[in-house]
Parts: structure tokens; sequence; C-alpha cells
């Protein structure tokens, strides 16, 4: 079993479910000692149990700063240094609102959580990041498409690309590399829900997909992995596709 990031602290928001719990197991599988947040306390306690190696619960919401230092006063207690982040949590759009139809509330939300939480996350932990240390970023390839209805959704994502290229150069002193993983559906139980909900959208989804079905979120943390590790050394300011193709048609 590979070790690359024995005794590495690592932080990943959003660690309680899906892609974010997929990737704090695989982190911890490789030595890690992972602090992972969620929003309910009892899917954050079943996380912890199944991720093993010292994982550590913060119960927090991104958007909350006082969650975020909460969080961050933790590991500096502990640990007093970090290695990677992960800045995972986020919101997806569950009906459609197209444009003439978008509400103050629903703008707070969407951008409240993916671009206000996201840039906090990260701008929090920078005083206990290590020189040298990995930030990744979860995008969507909806930052990239126009997909009908979900326009907020793929705003939001399209900053976390941008704040990508910047912040690589805002860190360069450091060598802090900073870079996002983007997927596409992904197979996670709120996406399941959603498509259970809609008899026919995944038929719509898969022929969109090359490869033909969702990804797995196994999948997007081995990715989020690579991106945090030394085999991705002179990587930075870049955004990987894990979307099994869509990104080419």
């Amino acid at each position: 079993m590979a070790t690359r990031f024995e005794n590495k602290i690592v932080v990943i928001t959003g660690g309680s479910e899906g892609i974010g719990l997929a990737t704090a197991r695989q982190f911890a599988a490789e030595g890690a000692k992972v602090y992972i947040t969620g929003r309910r306390q009892d899917r954050l306690d079943e996380a912890v149990a199944t991720i093993g190696h010292a994982a550590v619960g913060v119960q927090g919401d991104v958007s909350n700063l006082d969650d975020l230092d909460r969080l961050y006063d933790r590991v500096k207690r502990d640990h007093g240094t970090l290695d990677v982040v992960f800045a995972n949590a986020g919101v997806a759009e569950v009906e459609p609102r197209p444009l003439g139809s978008i509400d103050e509330a629903g703008f707070d939300h969407i951008f409240g959580l993916n671009v206000r939480g996201l840039l906090f996350s990260v701008q929090k932990a920078l005083p206990l990041l290590q020189d040298g240390g990995a930030i990744v970023l979860n995008g969507s390839v909806a930052g990239s498409k126009g997909f009908p209805g979900q326009s907020l959704y793929n705003a939001s994502k399209a900053a976390v690309r941008s704040f990508a290229r910047s912040w690589t150069t805002d860190l360069k002193d450091r060598g802090i590399r900073v870079n996002v993983v983007s997927p596409s559906g992904t197979e996670t139980t709120p996406m399941r829900r959603y498509l259970e909900a809609r008899p026919g959208v995944e038929d719509i989804i898969n022929q969109m997909v090359p490869m033909g079905r969702l990804g797995l979120p196994d999948e997007v943390a081995r990715a989020v992995l690579f991106l945090a590790s030394g085999e991705s050394s002179y990587i930075a300011g870049t955004e990987l596709f894990v979307d099994g193709g869509s990104m080419a048609v």
C-alpha cells in the first residue's frame, strides 16, 4: 500500500459523504491524519468511524466563518500545522432556476457555499498551511458548460476555476500549489435521490458521457490525491476533469 501522505495533516470540507468521504478514506489509507467537516453530527460520526486512522470530525458549515475558525483552531491545537486542504463542500441546484426566476435567497445559498464558503475555507487555512503544501478545490464540468436552468451553479463553479488560477500566483512565493478537480455527474446519495425522482434523466446524462455512466466517488478521490501529492509537483493552477470524457463532446 502506497503511503504518500504518511503523517501528513489533511483538511477536507464536506467530508461526511460522497466525494469528500471517499477522499478522506483514501488519504487515511495512505497514512494521513484527516480532519473532516459536515453539517450533521450523526453523519459526521459515522464517517469518522469508517475512515479510521485517527480521523477527526468537526461539525460545521463552511458558510459560517465561526465554524471555520473552530475547525482550524482544532487543527492548530492538535498539530500546529497543515499539509493539504481539499475544499470540497458545496451545493447544487435541485430544481432548474432559469434567468428570470432567480431570487436573492437562491443566489445567496449557492454562492454562499460554493464561492464564499470555499474562499474562506482556504484563506483561513493559510496561517497553518506548510510552505510547499497543496490546495485542491472541487469544481465541476458545469464551470465550463452552460447547463440550462443552472446558471447560478455554473457560475459558482467557474469562480472556483478562476480562484485556482489567481491563488496560484498569489501563493507562488510559498510554493503552495492550487488546482481544481472537476467531476461530471457522480454516483453520490444526493445524485441518486435526484435521478430516482426523475425517471429517464440518468439515461440522458449517460448519453452525454462517452464512457456511458456516472463517475464514482473513489475515481474523483484518486484524482484529488494525485493533485495533492508530489506526483503532480509541476502542476499548478490547472483543472483536472474527471468526467468520463464529457468535456470532449
